[in-house]
């Protein structure tokens, strides 16, 4: 007998807009955050904070993604997606703490700093989502 997947289809949206929304929260945060404007550097064809972003925006859904995996309620997700959120926020205050020049090289189109602090967000990302796995199958 061939399962029914469009019962679940509901559960399916719900469980991907929150995903989508946490993932809009954290763009709107991140951006509001950094000091220069991320999408007009980028449109400008600055390498560097596109990099950056595409490596914070990375490290934010690894987590999410893994607690989608594991989530059966949207408010699971929510709880596990602020805990991503506070974590890749941290990360950012880390990078602008270990190197007060991080926005001037990113207006800079240092690519090496962007490089650096985009594998930093990833890294912490992956650790986010170790851990939120981890404490999920407790």
């Amino acid at each position: 007998m061939m399962p029914n997947y469009l019962s679940e289809l509901p559960q399916f949206l719900s469980l991907l807009a929150m995903g989508v929304l946490l993932l809009g929260v954290f763009f709107s945060l991140y951006t509001f955050l950094t000091p220069h404007s991320e999408l007009t550097l980028i449109f400008e064809g600055n390498t560097a904070a596109a990099t950056m972003l595409a490596g914070a925006m990375i490290g934010f859904s690894l987590p999410v993604g893994a607690s989608l995996a594991n989530s059966s309620s949207v408010m699971a997700l929510a709880q596990w997606g602020f805990a991503a959120l506070v974590v890749q926020l941290a990360a950012y205050a880390l990078l602008r703490l270990i190197h007060r020049g991080l926005h001037a090289a990113i207006e800079q189109n240092r690519v090496s700093v962007a490089l650096w602090a985009a594998t930093m967000s990833i890294a912490l990302g992956i650790l986010n989502a170790g851990a939120q796995l981890a404490m999920q199958y407790r």
